[in-house]
Parts: structure tokens; C-alpha cells; sequence
């Protein structure tokens, strides 16, 4: 029997940081030993808010960050195919035949495309931004992924893909499986200012490879209760960032509940509290650096990877775009239109 497949991956704007652990690299460690795991690079999906020369001259350093950063995680590198989008042109032109199976309305009620806009500093929304699950379905249906493990922002995308995914189906007969989405147990984590979730552009985040005393300087700044100003006042759990880190990060379930009762009776500062979370994040983070520091030690390694995982992943997408075409009755109109024009040569050659 057939192993299920599953497509996941990010835009290659930066190394990932912890708001992407939880979001979806913890669901992708768990399940990728289940499942014919594919890691795309989306650099196509980066051009939408990031298209300046500069960028994209960025692209190849900083997919074999995000790969690497992916591997120190936890993904073994025999049962994952990391591979770059641009480097699979038909990519665009499955992407060209299904935009035409979802109407402008429908992703216009996306809600994390205006944010994304907003976050880019665009005015206006570009073209490419509002068919970015269009060709977020199209990343997915080219390897005929089955389960997408998504974040909360990412659902509503995929939501799409199940509904072009169908469509499709119904109209030109069964070439695609229906995806089925395989959300995070946290959703999304608030970024170190608490003013909005963990973003590379907002540089509220702590990222996988930060080192120690990063992740230290970068804990200690943290927003908290901004109406706490000594350490006996009574101050607010819910809502507060660091005690958000504390329930994700932090295995000793005794601790965070002992701390969360005297920061509410004003027994303890702000300053242990934080303490407490950078021996926690040390603890989460220190084998991922291990892990890093091996995957960096073998050199071209992730080159090879993502080589390799390009070239294989564009076999199976050439062969999805046969079916899709020949479903589609493209490749007969075409074979139809040869098929006379080779008529009128013969009778155009024949002697008189």
C-alpha cells in the first residue's frame, strides 16, 4: 500500500524562529516519519511581498538556513525532499489552469491576505498576493499532497486547495486528492513585544539558531504586564508573553503553575519569572543547536538536499501535469489541430 503524501514549507525570507516551531515544524517532526514528506522552498510565494533584486538575490543563502534550520529541528534528511519552487517552472503552469476554478470574490475572503499586504507595507493588493492560494494550491496538488499540516494563518489557504482540488475533480474527472489539513496544537505564539504574533518583519522573534546569550538578551526584554511597575503588585497572567512561552516551552508543569500563582499575588518579579523561561528555552534550544552545528559540519549537505529534491520533485510534478492536461482535454485539442495541419501538408506536398 501506498504511503500518503504531505506538503509543507515556508518562504525563504530569513531562519525560522519559534513562532514557526509551534505553528508547524513540531506537527512536520511528528509527522514526517509518517508520511512521503515534501519541503517546499517558496520562493515564488516570497516574491508577492518581496520581489526587490535584493531579495531575491537572498533566496539561495536563505534556503539553506531554512533547510538547515528545518534538519536541527528534528527532520530526518532520508525521509524529507526539500526542494525550490522556482526551479519547477511547471509549477506556473498548473498554477495558470487552476486559478481559472476560483472566483476573485472567494479569495478576497482570505483574511490573512489583507494582513500580509499590511505587514509588506503595500497600499494596494498586488495580483500575485490575492492568488497566493492559488498557487499555494498549486504547490500542493503538484505532488498530490494529502495532509498539509498547517498554522492558523495558513487554513484558510488551504481551505482553497481542498475547494479547487474538488472542483477540479468534478469538472474534468478524479486527478486530485483532497488535502486534508492538520492544524498545530498552538495555533500561534505572540511575538517577544506582545503586540502581535511572532514576525521576522516585525523583529519580535527568537529565532531556532539564536545562541545563548541571545536568547537571554532577547528574554529579558520581553513585554510583560505594562501596569506592573514593582514586583508586590499583583500582576496579569492571561495575555502576558512570557507566561505564554512558559505553557509552550516549559515542561515543568509545577514551576510555570507555581510562578503564574505568585505573579498574580505579587510574589515574584518579572525579572525571575524570566529567568525561569531562559533555563526553559535553553533546554528546547540546546539540541537544536547541536543539531545545527552537525548539519553545518557536513558541507554541501543541504546543497545536496535541495539538488536532489528539486530534480525528483519536478519529475513528479511533469507527470502530474500530463494527467492534469490530458484530463483537461488540452493535449487532444492540440494532437487535433497537428493532426489537420499535417493533412493540409501532405495535400499541399502532393504533386500535382
Amino acid at each position: 500500500m501506498s504511503v500518503a503524501r504531505m506538503l509543507t514549507g515556508d518562504r525563504p525570507t530569513g531562519r525560522l524562529h519559534l513562532g514557526h516551531y509551534v505553528g508547524s515544524i513540531a506537527n512536520r517532526v511528528r509527522l514526517h516519519q509518517r508520511y512521503e514528506s515534501f519541503f517546499i522552498i517558496a520562493d515564488l510565494h516570497m516574491l508577492t511581498t518581496r520581489n526587490r533584486r535584493e531579495d531575491i538575490d537572498r533566496v539561495s543563502g536563505n534556503a539553506r538556513e531554512m533547510v538547515t534550520d528545518i534538519l536541527a529541528a528534528g527532520v530526518d534528511p532520508s525521509r524529507a525532499t526539500f526542494y525550490l519552487q522556482s526551479a519547477i517552472p511547471e509549477v506556473g503552469d498548473l498554477n495558470t489552469l487552476l486559478q481559472n476554478l476560483v472566483t476573485v470574490p472567494r479569495l478576497e475572503r482570505v483574511p490573512s491576505l489583507k494582513d500580509m499586504a499590511r505587514d509588506a507595507g503595500k497600499e494596494e493588493m498586488p495580483y500575485g498576493l490575492l492568488g497566493y492560494p492559488v498557487l499555494q494550491a498549486a504547490d500542493i496538488l503538484c505532488v498530490k499532497g494529502e495532509v498539509v499540516p498547517v498554522g492558523r494563518d495558513n487554513a484558510a489557504h488551504v481551505e482553497v486547495t481542498r475547494e479547487i482540488a474538488r472542483r477540479f475533480n468534478h469538472l474534468y474527472g478524479p486527478v486530485f486528492p483532497v488535502p486534508e489539513l492538520i492544524p498545530a496544537d498552538t495555533p500561534s505564539l505572540v511575538g517577544t513585544d506582545g503586540a502581535a504574533k511572532m514576525s521576522k518583519s516585525r523583529g519580535n522573534t527568537i529565532a531556532l539558531s539564536d545562541d545563548a546569550a541571545t536568547v537571554r538578551r532577547k528574554v529579558l526584554g520581553m513585554y510583560t504586564d505594562p501596569n506592573r511597575v514593582r514586583a508586590d503588585v499583583p500582576g496579569r497572567v492571561e495575555g502576558n508573553p512570557v507566561f505564554a512561552y512558559h505553557e509552550v516551552f516549559n515542561p515543568d508543569r509545577d514551576e510555570v503553575a507555581d510562578l503564574a500563582e505568585r505573579y498574580r499575588a505579587g510574589r515574584v518579579g518579572d525579572v525571575e519569572v524570566k529567568e525561569r523561561l531562559v533555563v526553559a528555552l535553553e533546554r528546547f534550544l540546546a539540541p537544536i543547536r547541536e543539531r545545527r552545528a552537525a548539519i553545518e559540519a557536513d558541507r554541501g549537505l543541504v546543497d545536496r538536499l535541495i539538488v536532489e529534491g528539486t530534480e525528483r520533485t519536478r519529475q513528479e510534478v511533469r507527470q502530474t501535469l500530463v494527467e492534469v492536461r490530458r484530463a483537461m482535454g488540452l493535449t487532444g485539442a492540440y494532437q487535433q489541430v497537428r493532426r489537420r495541419a499535417e493533412r493540409s501538408r501532405r495535400r499541399t506536398d502532393a504533386p500535382a
